[in-house]
């Protein structure tokens, strides 16, 4: 568990805390995407989204809607693999959720997936990736389905032309304020530290994690235990029906049931013992 004096903004309950603060948010989306917002209206953070209990959902750092769009935005401190994967799940979820609660397809809103990135998510050394859908015997004509992703590569901050952008991206890799609106979110991170509120929901989320993987681990052990038990038993009727066709003691039929072993199973052992022709 990280320490709270050592919280920065790129930290998921850090940059969820300071992102509540819908000036903030507006600020980080308004340079982030070159546009103007005049008013969010939903800002969550660690939204979870499974539309049926047998899927496997989906939890964002801080999902926002405004009028006609709707925005998750993702910090990353590490490189993941099949970030390219990972964000078309991602924005599957957003569709199902809003077609979940009610709207139809040309109800859809415009969407944008966000990726924050502290290192380089596809290595080629830029400061922004912006991926969009084209005809593929027409590239100059764009597939548009009103879906964006953006990834921000915090590690090239210098090669950034865009002042704004530059001093976000510096702020995110080194922790350094350099104009106003990071100034300010660093001000509000130290702020956060020092708030009991923020504090005590700090270290009971933590505990509850830990709880968790602890949990995780004690299903893990037992899992392998059992597992192990059963290769064992496995190992034990194998040796018993390898030593029954070392024999001749029965049957190929006779010694699958006498030892609880598939009739294929006992077939390919004694193949392997040359007792087939």
């Amino acid at each position: 568990m990280k320490s709270i004096k050592d919280l920065t903004f790129t930290d998921d309950f850090m940059f969820g805390e300071i992102m509540k603060n819908e000036e903030i948010c507006k600020g980080v989306i308004e340079r982030l995407l070159h546009i103007k917002i005049e008013k969010l209206e939903l800002i969550t953070l660690q939204e979870t989204i499974a539309p049926y209990y047998e899927t496997r959902g989906v939890r964002f750092d801080v999902y926002v809607k405004d009028s006609d769009k709707v925005y998750d935005i993702e910090v990353q401190n590490k490189k993941f693999t099949e970030i390219e994967k990972r964000t078309r799940y991602y924005q599957s979820m957003i569709d199902i959720d809003m077609l979940a609660k009610g709207a139809n397809f040309k109800e859809l809103k415009e969407s944008y997936v966000i990726f924050i990135c502290k290192t380089d998510p596809f290595d080629l050394g830029e400061p922004c990736y912006k991926v969009k859908s084209i005809f593929e015997n027409h590239p100059e004509k764009e597939f548009d389905d009103k879906t964006h992703k953006v990834f921000y590569n915090a590690s090239a901050y210098k090669k950034e032309t865009d002042p704004e952008i530059y001093a976000f991206l510096q702020y995110i890799s080194t922790n350094i304020p350099e104009d106003d609106f990071t100034a300010g979110i660093f001000e509000n991170v130290e702020k956060a530290k020092e708030n009991e509120q923020f504090r005590s929901e700090y270290m009971r989320c933590n505990i509850h994690d830990f709880d968790k993987l602890e949990e995780g681990k004690e299903i893990g052990i037992a899992i392998g235990e059992a597992r192990g038990e059963e290769r064992g038993r496995s190992e034990a009727k194998l040796e018993a029906a390898r030593n029954m066709l070392l024999k001749n003691v029965g049957t190929i039929e006779q010694i699958a049931e006498i030892t609880g072993l598939s009739l294929e199973t006992v077939k390919q052992l004694a193949q392997e013992l040359h007792f087939l022709q």
